[in-house]
């Protein structure tokens, strides 16, 4: 079993900036993907940003690519997800995913733990 707790939601204005963080405890291996995904209201849950937890390699949605930055501390357990000159329509949940497996993905069903989810809120 793999636990993700995500911390950092808030509400911010638009052009601001949040840093998001998501601890993970329990069987996670040495080698694995972690990933940040999110949901808005009415849509479906969609891939934000993703990085291997051994040398670092990431995967962005090109929606985020540019102000978005993943990244980890394995020290810590804890991945992050920078987020600069946020938009209102970054506004949604956003998930901490773990896929116990190396290749980097986007796809929601391939990831096999989730956390609960922190809010974003970005105002105009």
């Amino acid at each position: 079993q793999v636990q993700l707790v995500e911390s950092g939601g808030g509400l911010v204005q638009s052009g601001g900036s949040l840093r998001l963080s998501c601890a993970a405890s329990g069987r996670t291996g040495s080698n694995y993907v972690m990933g940040w995904f999110r949901q808005a209201p009415g849509k479906e849950r969609e891939f934000v940003a993703a990085i291997t937890w051994d040398f670092g390699r990431t995967l962005y949605a090109d929606s985020v690519k540019g102000r978005f930055t993943i990244s980890r501390d394995r020290a810590k357990n804890t991945v992050y997800l920078q987020m600069n000159r946020l938009k209102p329509e970054d506004t949604a949940e956003y998930y901490c995913a773990a896929r116990l497996r190396v290749k980097l993905t986007n796809l929601p069903y391939e990831y096999d733990y989730w956390g609960q989810g922190t809010q974003v809120t970005i105002s105009s």
